[in-house]
């Protein structure tokens, strides 16, 4: 991980991904947002018409990736924190556990993901994810 200037939320969005790379649920992950706390996915290569999540919703597809990927990896290659906001750049692969449509188990998928993070009290309050994959083999 590239040195990052050092910004309280900052620290916290590099602590979250850093959680979620290891498939934090439950508590651990929850203590990272605020209890009202929304997360939308914009459409991408695996979610083509987007994904809005709750709390509860984003401790379901944490616990639900577990079951499809095997490792994971967040590199954060970029932070600007501003006025209760931190924007990421992030680097992401996952290997998958299971197949996935055409994907065997094995492959690693790979993705350049825009993360823009609203803090409130110390947490994060709004996610919003654009998330590039890199080309996937065709069929």
């Amino acid at each position: 991980m590239t040195k990052l200037h050092s910004h309280p939320d900052v620290e916290t969005a590099i602590r979250y991904h850093r959680a979620v790379s290891r498939f934090a649920t439950g508590e651990e992950l929850a203590a990272f947002f605020h209890p009202d706390a929304q997360h939308r996915e914009l459409p991408n290569a695996l979610f083509p018409d987007g994904v809005d999540r709750d709390v509860a919703g984003l401790d379901e597809a944490a616990q639900a990736g577990r079951q499809r990927i095997r490792e994971q990896t967040f590199e954060v290659i970029n932070a600007v924190a501003a006025e209760g906001q931190v924007a990421l750049e992030v680097r992401w692969s996952g290997t998958l556990a299971v197949p996935l449509g055409k994907l065997p188990a094995g492959y690693v998928l790979r993705a350049h993901i825009a993360t823009f993070l609203e803090f409130r009290d110390g947490k994060i309050a709004a996610q919003r994810n654009y998330d590039c994959y890199e080309r996937l083999p065709q069929p």
